[in-house]
């Protein structure tokens, strides 16, 4: 059997390499790469399981370790060295730097200023690696020493990137490292060129590497090297929530199927709204109501509202109502939440931005007369028969307009219903508020909770001081 091209239409499917593997045959080495962190996880565990079946075997055949520790030639000895029991011996270096290359600077700062929050360890390796890569010297760029680079020495070290906002990402990164003592480790190109010999040929039969990263210089030579003996998986993000949804339901099948359950209906869609159908969320809630529903074959919403609980999607769905509502406390209060739950200020903004954006677009549709017979006071039934098909129709002939109209119906409902609290000029000014906002959070040392909040002020404070129609935005934060 051939292995068929991913979603992506790079490599091997997952499902290809386990039915290889079932049937006896592998190869020296597996590179799994991409974003989707989860599922990527998962196809380690099924590859080692499926390579060394016994969980006592790997107990001493089966050695991991993380890209930031790794040491080529440390690594090469351990691949030319047969397994300390007879069987498989398997490597696996997770979030290995090999792949990495000045090419894919820019998405490495992206990673860095996404994590220095959420995850400082792994923005700390990855700054790390930055440096490996432009060869700047940690050294230099402590105590303001980062200062000296401007715009022009910037762009010539990376040019994919144009160095808005470093300022604030750049020296929080640089202290990060300085207080964890970090030292940086240069790659040796000769002991990459061993690296290759020895995949070409120089393993014993039955070891085996099983290399991870989130990106990857495919033009490197060692990607070409593991492409001719080994099998190269992608993992992207999912997009869409409806194929998230169909993943979630693959990869549960097995967990509901051997406890002799399933899901009602009821309880997919109140799962999705707890959890988003983020994989690592909707498995760990999976698992929750196969234990919780104890004898029970199906699970229903009910037992889903009775275990997950309020979730960080619980919070969005209060602030976006509160903010359409124009609800001042309860806005305040669900912001103050998804921070306090760890949320990324500038996750919070583009939830923010999104729900006004739609609203404006919600306003234009009301303002083209496209509506014909719409009203705020319209139930969503007459909506759905009368309305929505026209405006479906039409999608598209005016590109502003393409976002909201291909949402679900309901959401368009709900959006044209919420505009009647808004004037137009009311929306676009606080657009404009956002777009300052968002610069500021990328670009100076402002309090994200702070600039967060004067926002909503300025938005719900306007709905409390004139009667709605007279509204007009506020032109300052």
């Amino acid at each position: 059997m051939a292995l068929h091209d991913d979603d992506t239409g790079r490599g091997a499917s997952l499902e290809a390499v386990l039915a290889e593997l079932k049937r006896g045959k592998a190869v020296p080495c597996y590179l799994l790469y991409g974003d989707e962190e989860f599922r990527l996880r998962d196809a380690v565990e099924k590859i080692t399981t499926s390579l060394i079946p016994d969980a006592r075997d790997r107990e001493l055949n089966l050695f991991v370790t993380d890209g930031e520790h790794e040491d080529v030639g440390s690594l090469c000895e351990s691949l030319i060295t047969p397994p300390l029991l007879p069987g498989r011996k398997v490597l696996v270096v997770r979030e290995t730097r090999l792949f990495q290359s000045k090419t894919l600077l820019a998405p490495l700062i992206a990673q860095i200023r996404e994590r220095l929050e959420p995850d400082p360890a792994r923005a700390a390796a990855d700054f790390m690696q930055f440096l490996a890569l432009t060869e700047l010297q940690l050294d230099d760029l402590r105590e303001g020493g980062w200062r000296k680079i401007d715009d022009d020495v910037w762009q010539k070290i990376v040019p994919d990137d144009g160095g808005e906002g470093r300022e604030s990402w750049l020296p929080r990164a640089v202290d990060l490292c300085v207080s964890r003592g970090l030292v940086p480790v240069k790659e040796k190109a000769d002991e990459t060129d061993r690296l290759e010999r020895v995949l070409a040929g120089g393993m014993p039969e039955g070891n085996h590497l099983i290399l991870t990263a989130e990106t990857v210089d495919r033009r490197k030579r060692l990607f070409k090297a593991v492409s001719t003996v080994g099998r190269i998986l992608t993992f992207a993000k999912i997009k869409g929530e409806a194929r998230q949804q169909q993943v979630v339901m693959e990869m549960s099948a097995g967990l509901l199927g051997d406890r002799g359950k399933r899901l009602s209906s009821g309880a997919w869609a109140a799962l999705g709204q707890k959890t988003g159908f983020s994989l690592r969320e909707s498995l760990g809630a999976i698992e929750k109501l196969i234990t919780y529903s104890a004898e029970k074959a199906v699970i229903e919403a009910a037992d889903v509202e009775a275990v997950i609980g309020r979730t960080k999607e619980d919070t969005v769905f209060d602030l976006t109502g509160a903010l359409t509502g124009r609800n001042l406390t309860a806005a305040l209060r669900a912001s103050r939440d998804l921070l306090d739950q760890g949320v990324p200020p500038l996750r919070i903004m583009a939830m923010i931005t999104r729900e006004v954006r739609f609203l404006l677009h919600a306003k234009l549709l009301i303002a083209s007369g496209r509506l014909k017979g719409f009203s705020a006071n319209m139930d969503y039934g007459h909506f759905q028969k009368s309305v929505y098909p026209s405006l479906k129709q039409g999608a598209g002939e005016k590109e502003e307009q393409v976002d909201l109209v291909s949402q679900h119906p309901y959401v368009v409902y709900q959006f044209l219903k919420n505009a009647d609290r808004f004037t137009r000029s009311e929306l676009a000014g606080y657009l404009e508020m956002l777009v300052r906002i968002d610069l500021a959070l990328k670009s100076t040392g402002q309090e994200p909770r702070l600039l967060l909040e004067r926002f909503l002020l300025a938005v719900c404070r306007t709905a409390s001081q004139k009667a709605p129609g007279t509204r007009r935005a506020s032109s300052g934060g």
